[in-house]
């Protein structure tokens, strides 16, 4: 098994993969101790993921293309082995990603004129949930960009996209090129999606489509070509979903594990009966965010704050906040329910504060911990933060 850009503390963690290549752990062993200060959530602490936008080079486009080229090159040693034994090649490309700087043949393909306006403007009237408002008043990304910058910002994602696609592209033709595309099964995902300006709001950090929705692509040979899938599914799903593609079989302790193989769930039939949960405790939230998703309805659950309910079947844009409708009464109890039968939310965003606390007073108290981890995103190896 190899594997390329991580996120763990070190080469020297157990990460349970038998070789890395040119790895990209948290920065200092430590993370973004700064983002578990939220107990409570400071009143603000402006963001720096906007500084540089547009055409260009970041360190993070030569990581990429050094990454597309180390697989191309793993891909032809091995397929000069003549065996039979499977073999697990993870990729993990940066892009999309702030800095927002993609060459310039990228960013040229989106010209500012042709973009869309923003989705939910606060500058146009939209009211942002309590709980999205107090993370904007503390991360404050969006406020100090004009309407020019906010078209630059857009433009250089949509490029960053194309530009990962291309070498994604490129590993794929070297695959089929060496003859193993017919017996090789492929997965595109990626860790979290983003907002992209949607409700003034950038980069992920909360429930709605934008951030918490993810690309899933799979080929293979036993793949339904064209197919899409309407089943929810999660990335709880990862492990069962590798020991599938390798034809292991779960040990006792494994087959306890939440998941089923997207492998299975892509042959499958829809399954409007299957949840999806999602939480989140990290960095500008000021309490817990619960997320349940079943169906056609989704559940935004926030600690200390009102919840939201979607009806995504009429309205997959969630514009309208349903959770006071009476026609929807009954699914809100339901789906409240569904949450509680997985944890208790205030007892969980409790403990997860206890355990950030804990972590806080060992890097020596809460103006200490403000000031440690990087500000924004995980430089590459060499590369010191701006």
């Amino acid at each position: 098994m190899r594997v390329f850009e991580l996120h763990y503390r070190g080469e020297k963690e157990n990460t349970g993969f038998a070789k890395q290549y040119h790895p990209m752990h948290v920065m200092g062993g430590i993370g973004q101790v700064w983002g578990s200060v939220r107990d409570p959530l400071p009143a603000a602490r402006p963001a720096k993921m906007l500084n540089e936008i547009g055409p260009g080079e970041s360190h993070y486009n030569r990581y990429d293309s050094l990454i597309a080229d180390t697989g191309k090159q793993w891909l032809k040693n091995r397929a000069s082995i003549l065996d039979d034994k499977p073999w697990v090649l993870y990729l993990s490309f940066v892009a999309p990603h702030f800095p927002l700087v993609v060459p310039k043949q990228y960013y040229d393909l989106y010209p500012l004129e042709g973009l869309p306006d923003r989705k939910f403007d606060p500058e146009a009237g939209y009211q942002r949930h309590p709980w999205l408002q107090r993370q904007d008043d503390f991360s404050q990304i969006d406020r100090h960009l004009s309407p020019l910058q906010r078209r630059m910002a857009v433009a250089a994602y949509f490029g960053l996209c194309t530009y990962v696609d291309a070498l994604i592209g490129e590993v794929v033709d070297t695959l089929d090129h060496l003859g193993l595309g017919d017996n090789t099964r492929i997965v595109y995902s990626s860790d979290h999606g983003d907002n992209v300006g949607a409700r003034g709001m950038w980069g992920k950090s909360n429930l709605y489509q934008e951030s918490a929705g993810v690309p899933l692509i799979l080929s293979g040979p036993d793949v339904p070509e064209g197919d899409v899938c309407e089943t929810p599914v999660s990335l709880l799903d990862t492990y069962q979903t590798v020991l599938q593609a390798v034809g292991l079989k779960s040990t006792d302790e494994e087959g306890t594990l939440s998941g089923r193989s997207w492998f299975e769930t892509a042959g499958a039939g829809y399954d409007p009966d299957r949840i999806v949960f999602s939480e989140y405790h990290a960095a500008q939230s000021p309490t817990g965010a619960f997320m349940i998703r079943r169906g056609d309805f989704k559940l935004n659950y926030y600690v200390d704050y009102d919840p939201e309910f979607f009806d995504l079947k009429k309205d997959p844009e969630e514009t309208q906040n349903v959770a006071d409708d009476p026609i929807y009464e009954a699914h809100v109890r339901e789906y409240m329910a569904a949450l509680r039968g997985i944890c208790d939310p205030e007892a969980t965003d409790r403990c997860a504060k206890d355990d950030q606390n804990e972590l806080i007073e060992r890097f020596g108290g809460r103006e200490a911990a403000l000031s440690m981890g990087t500000p924004g995103a995980t430089p590459v190896a060499g590369q010191e933060q701006k």
